[in-house]
């Protein structure tokens, strides 16, 4: 195995990491809110579940981002027939790198959005949705154009490197 095959690696590595650690940050913060509302009023639970989840799509696009340039590597097939060069293996960890900050940011700032929603749902649960899922989800846009980008320049803007 060359550097680049090494260095294309730490590409699907950083993206996994940096959105899971940004999901992982977000439910948290939303977790412990949502714990905090459920003590007083626990019939909320169902309504909370879904505002205390929602960070945890950032975690999914690294995943999926850094399966798919394990796939493009051929890691479960055996592994690469030929040496990868280095400004190919640089090529996909820039690649991976917006799903994983746009993972790592946004999934703080969503779990920050959704334990506000949550405080709301417990006075006005008739918001959950209305504003709560909502508001969520606009942070949720940020996410998902990372992921784009990122599944963009593995598949199109790498289509004859590797």
């Amino acid at each position: 195995m060359g550097y680049g095959y090494a260095i294309a690696l730490a590409g699907a590595a950083i993206a996994t990491f940096m959105s899971g650690i940004g999901s992982s940050i977000g439910l948290g913060i939303a977790g412990r809110a949502a714990t905090g509302v459920l003590s007083e009023k626990p019939q909320r639970y169902g309504l909370l579940t879904i505002l205390v989840v929602l960070p945890s799509t950032q975690g999914i696009y690294g995943f999926v981002i850094a399966l798919f340039v394990m796939l493009k590597l051929n890691v479960f097939g055996g592994g690469l027939d030929y040496v990868m060069t280095v400004s190919t293996g640089i090529a996909l960890l820039a690649a991976c790198l917006p799903v994983g900050i746009a993972g790592l940011f946004s999934g703080i700032h969503q779990g920050k959005t959704c334990a506000s929603g949550i405080l709301m749902t417990a006075k006005r649960p008739d918001m959950c949705v209305k504003a709560g899922v909502v508001y969520a989800a606009l942070v949720e846009f940020y996410a998902i154009l990372g992921f784009l980008v990122s599944f963009l320049s593995v598949f199109i803007g790498l289509k004859d490197a590797v």
